[in-house]
């Protein structure tokens, strides 16, 4: 009975984790680093490098939504997760904090590359 006990816990631990949405970066065949639902990531040249923070708030950060890190996520390599002012993990690519854009709507859209000359496609 314990051992019945054991493995349906450990089943349903199991579940519970691939069912855990993940949203960490991703890169695709082109080189363009994207989010798990295919959608580009873009960096701001108004970010400083490795400051840890976002200065894409408020109405920018309705416009360029940050790539939102779930509780858990660890990164690792050239990935880092920085804390937003409202408290959020946002994923950066090193150094730079990732967003997608609102005008893009199907994966693959790099339609925010070059926006106002300060908005650019991630890649590694």
């Amino acid at each position: 009975m314990k051992l019945a006990s054991i493995s349906v816990l450990a089943s349903l631990a199991l579940l519970v984790a691939c069912a855990t949405p993940m949203s960490a970066p991703t890169q695709t065949a082109a080189g363009v680093l994207t989010n798990p639902a295919g959608m580009t990531l873009y960096t701001f040249d108004k970010d400083p490098v490795d400051a840890g923070k976002s200065v894409c708030v408020d109405d920018c950060a309705t416009k360029w939504p940050p790539l939102i890190a779930a509780a858990g996520e660890q990164a690792s390599g050239s990935y880092s997760i920085i804390n937003r002012n409202d408290g959020a993990r946002q994923w950066a690519y090193k150094g730079k904090p990732l967003y997608t854009w609102f005008k893009d709507q199907k994966p693959g859209d790099t339609t925010g590359d070059g926006v106002n000359n300060v908005w650019r496609t991630a890649r590694p």
